[in-house]
């Protein structure tokens, strides 16, 4: 009786050993596992794929890229973001396709570099977020009559407008003797005719007389400003997508005829102008992308968020054009530097 007894007591041991062991195994098999849920949620994190439609490559829109992309990359971090960089090569219909492929694949952001491209994206979709950059005037973009400074729809960005009544006293400054100035920019680009109007309420307040000069397209450019240089003592180009990539057209015809070119953006005057009142298209890109990240990781309402400017704008000119045509700079621009 005695042995069977202890044979029980013995097996009964066992039992609570193996079940403790069982229990202490599952103990640590949960802890391990809880450990490695932590670490994935921790390294996961949130992952955004935005779609980049520029509308042509030059200068100053390949800035903005470049500033959008680094602001998002710090901001979100290597892995945190993935763009789909596509160049519309200055065609709407490129533009259109690039566009409706971004909403078909359902990118979390659109940044619509330039007009174009917002105009695109805006009617292409309600819903998915778009920020513009190198855009003038959004109101005049997107048709907006009651402008508040925000667009109230799924738009919103940064702004390329540089003083339009600094730019014309800067005209003033550095060619006195023009009497009548050209007004060059491409008809097809509503931002530019903007610029023109703007500028030429500045000329009529200053009694100075001026002509308007528009091509539709790239193949205009050249006849276009010959007819002009034979009528003006100067010209004005806006921030013009069409102009800026084909500054070497305009220069090949102002300069050897004495005609200056007084240009709205940096990337125009390094190509054929003297002077410009200089904006950061670097920095508004950047803008831009810090604005996309409110949108993505914070939820910022986009419908509601005023457009942002450059925070500062430079005098600056071309050295080597102005002292081709012989013109005198003040000591407070500075020298665009050329590689």
């Amino acid at each position: 009786m005695k042995k069977k007894l202890l044979s029980i007591m013995m097996a009964a041991a066992m039992v609570i050993s193996l079940a403790a062991c069982g229990s202490s195994a599952g103990s640590d098999s949960g802890t391990d596992t809880k450990e490695a849920e932590d670490s994935s949620e921790e390294s996961s994190g949130d992952s955004y794929t935005i779609g980049i439609c520029q509308l042509v490559q030059h200068d100053a829109l390949d800035a903005a890229t470049e500033g959008f992309k680094d602001a998002l990359t710090e901001l979100c971090g290597e892995d945190g973001v993935t763009f789909d960089q596509q160049n519309a090569q200055g065609e709407h219909n490129m533009c259109a396709t690039i566009i409706n492929q971004f909403v078909s694949d359902d990118v979390d952001l659109i940044l619509a570099n330039a007009t174009d491209p917002l105009t695109t994206a805006a009617t292409a979709t309600a819903d998915i977020p778009i920020i513009g950059t190198s855009v003038t005037d959004y109101a005049t973009a997107l048709q907006i009559e009651d402008w508040t400074g925000a667009t109230g729809i799924n738009v919103s960005g940064t702004s390329d407008l540089a003083p339009i009544d600094e730019q014309e006293a800067m005209l003033k400054e550095l060619l006195p003797d023009a009497k009548t100035v050209g007004i060059l920019y491409c008809s097809a680009e509503p931002n530019s005719k903007y610029q023109a109007e703007l500028f030429e309420e500045a000329l009529e307040a200053d009694d100075i007389e001026y002509k308007e000069y528009t091509a539709a397209d790239s193949n205009e450019i050249q006849s276009v400003v010959t007819s002009a240089v034979a009528e003006v003592d100067a010209i004005y180009i806006p921030t013009d997508n069409t102009m800026a990539a084909n500054t070497e057209i305009v220069k090949n015809v102002c300069v050897p005829a004495g005609i200056p070119v007084i240009a709205g953006e940096q990337g125009i005057c390094t190509g054929c102008g003297i002077a410009t009142l200089s904006i950061s298209y670097y920095d508004i890109g950047y803008k831009a992308g810090e604005m996309a990240y409110e949108v993505l990781a914070n939820g910022a309402d986009i419908t509601t968020m005023d457009i942002e400017f450059a925070p500062e704008v430079t005098k600056m000119y071309n050295k080597e054009i102005c002292e081709e045509l012989k013109i005198t700079v003040p000591e407070d621009y500075v020298a665009i530097e050329t590689e």
